[in-house]
Parts: C-alpha cells; sequence; structure tokens
C-alpha cells in the first residue's frame, strides 16, 4: 500500500513539473501524445496557433488547421514510429518562418515513445535577412559573369591587333618591341584578373550553404511571391501536382534552380499566349524528380544541347543574360542531379529535374 502511494505521489509530483514547465515557457510548445491527440500546449503557442483549452484531448487532425502547416500529422507520425528527433525549418501559410523541433516523448519505465513535444521558434526575420544575403550574392554572381563576358571580346581583339602591329615592317626598333611587350604583359595580367574573378570561382564554390530538410511546396511558394509581378501582368496560371514534398538540399540552391525555369517558362511565352506552367515532383530510381512543363515559345530540338552553356541564348526574343539555365546545370549537376528537356518549337519545352533523395 505505501510502495502504491509513493508512485501516485511521484506520478503527482511529475504532472506538476511538466504542468509548471508548459505554464512558464515562453516558447510555442504542444504536446501531442502517440494516438496523435492534443494533450498540452504552453501560453505562446495558445496565441500563436488560437488555440483554446477545448481542444485538449482532440485529434490533431480535427484541428491541424490552426497550425498552418500542411505536413504537421505525417511529420509527427514518422517521429513516434522512428523515435528519432525531427529538426526543420518551416513556412506556415501564413508565410511565417519557424525552427520546428519534434522530439520523441519516450517513458523510462517500459522505454517506449508515448508522443512527442513539438517546439517552435520563429525565424521569420532571419530567413528574410537570409534571402537578402542570398540575392546579393546572386546579383553579384551573375555581374561578375557578365562583366568578364564583356571584357573577353574587347581583350581577345586587343590580342589580334598585337599581333598585326607585330609584323609590321616599320615597327621593328628596340623602343616599339618594348612597348608591345608590355602592352601584352598587360593584356595577360587582365585576363587573370577575369579569372580569378569568374572560372576559378566557380571552379571552387567558394560560397557553400549547408543542406536542410526543405518542403519543396513553401520553396514553390516562395518563387511565386518573388515573380507575382511577371505572374500578374501576364496573367500566368500555375498549377501544381505534388507526389513528392521533402529533400534534403541547399535551400538558395533548390529556389534558384525553380526561380530559373520559372521565370523563363513566363519571359518566354509569345505575348499573344497565355502562360501555362504545370510543376509535378514524383520519385525516380531514387531521385525526386520536378517537372516543369509550359507552353512557351519552345526550341528547336538541334538547340537544346546548347541551352546550359554560359552566356548561350538560343532567341533574343527577351532579355536575358544566357546564364540562367548555366547556373541551373551547375547547381543540378554538382549535387549528383541532372537534367532532361523536350521541346518543340512553338510548342513549349519541359524540363525534368532529377534531384537525388
Amino acid at each position: 500500500m505505501n510502495l502504491k502511494n509513493e508512485q501516485v505521489a511521484e506520478l503527482i509530483q511529475l504532472n506538476e513539473d511538466l504542468e509548471n514547465y508548459f505554464s512558464n515557457t515562453i516558447i510555442p510548445q504542444l504536446f501531442v501524445d502517440a494516438d496523435l491527440r492534443l494533450r498540452k500546449f504552453t501560453p505562446p503557442a495558445m496565441k500563436q496557433f488560437v488555440l483554446k483549452e477545448d481542444h485538449i484531448g482532440l485529434p490533431l487532425d480535427d484541428i491541424k488547421e490552426n497550425f498552418r502547416y500542411p505536413n504537421i500529422i505525417n511529420n509527427i507520425s514518422t517521429v513516434i514510429s522512428t523515435g528519432k528527433m525531427l529538426e526543420k525549418e518551416i513556412q506556415t501559410t501564413d508565410m511565417r518562418w519557424y525552427q520546428m523541433n519534434i522530439l520523441p516523448y519516450i517513458t523510462r519505465q517500459d522505454n517506449q515513445t508515448n508522443g512527442v513535444i513539438i517546439t517552435f521558434v520563429d525565424i521569420t526575420a532571419r530567413i528574410k535577412d537570409l534571402k537578402e544575403q542570398e540575392k546579393l550574392i546572386v546579383e553579384h554572381e551573375l555581374l561578375l559573369d557578365q562583366i568578364a563576358h564583356d571584357i573577353k571580346s574587347p581583350l581577345a581583339g586587343l590580342y589580334l591587333t598585337c599581333d598585326l602591329i607585330k609584323i609590321l615592317p616599320e615597327n621593328k626598333s628596340p623602343k616599339f618591341k618594348h612597348m608591345i611587350e608590355n602592352l601584352e604583359r598587360g593584356l595577360v595580367n587582365i585576363k587573370k584578373v577575369i579569372y580569378d574573378l569568374t572560372d576559378s570561382r566557380w571552379a571552387e564554390q567558394k560560397y557553400q550553404a549547408s543542406e536542410e530538410l526543405l518542403d519543396l511546396p513553401h520553396i514553390l511558394e516562395d518563387v511565386r511571391l518573388a515573380l507575382a509581378p511577371q505572374i500578374i501582368a501576364s496573367n500566368t496560371k500555375i498549377s501544381v501536382d505534388i507526389k513528392v514534398s521533402e529533400i534534403n538540399f541547399v535551400r538558395r540552391k533548390l529556389r534558384s534552380v525553380l526561380y530559373n525555369l520559372l521565370s523563363n517558362a513566363i519571359k518566354y511565352t509569345p505575348a499573344d499566349r497565355t502562360p501555362d506552367i504545370k510543376i509535378h515532383s514524383y520519385q525516380e530510381d531514387g531521385y525526386m524528380v520536378i517537372r516543369i512543363r509550359d507552353n512557351g515559345i519552345g526550341m528547336d530540338e538541334a538547340d537544346i544541347p546548347t541551352i546550359f552553356e554560359k552566356f548561350k541564348r538560343v532567341t533574343a526574343s527577351a532579355d536575358g543574360s544566357g546564364v540562367g539555365l548555366y547556373l541551373v546545370n551547375s547547381i543540378v549537376n554538382n549535387a549528383g542531379g541532372k537534367i532532361l528537356v523536350e521541346s518543340k518549337l512553338g510548342r513549349g519545352s519541359e524540363f525534368k529535374v532529377y534531384v537525388p533523395l
């Protein structure tokens, strides 16, 4: 009898400790049991997700709209089944970003996962700053490539001029020869500077970011918002069919791939045609495949092998630097993936991006 009383007292104390912790923390937290029922939440979570005391004990499926994050139940189920913590950055449907940690709640007596504790830390401001930095980095890279492209052509012309001057019969004096040598040396130095700014940067990939678990729909929504002016102006229709949504990848790189492909799909649609873009993701042979199909101007089959070359432009019907698809191909290839392209002139194009899962 005494042992039973001691156990009850211990349970009461543990429950009070848990209640005290949940009542005083300043971080939005949820406790969901193994049956996917909401058992407890902190006051900040009540405010953040508009929760009420009446919600305690309800199946999470009944109140999932409060959390504004469609994959939350799948993520919780994964942690309960595996017993392993899940940590990821998520974007809720109200466009805010959170660092979400789902920790298994393991009972010491039987060492079983009896639910999860979910923590949300608002990182919207940090993500906004990061996007601004990434935007500056991309603009910086494109600027360097543009400068290099603009300088290389006149530089080649100067080399040719030097060669022609050297064979002129009236220019044989030692002083003239010395001047030509200085000019050639200067041209070599300029060429080296251009290489240091561009080619070596791509070879060494100085700017690296870490991979993280990403939700494809969130990245697509981010790109859609960035392209909002073009989408509205052209009345673009975008339909999405997501069969595989999560991938470990560098956020800015996946965003750059999608941004360039969607931007091109809008840009290279004739003015008398409404852009119609279809996005589909699925799994194939260990890859996430992101298929983007448009109804734009398309291209001749003979041009397809060259579209990923730097500064290569198949058409001059729209403004562009010829760097976008080169960047996309570099990102995907460096990640161990590939891109397949199908296109018919006047009938649109289809890009399939294969990213290793």
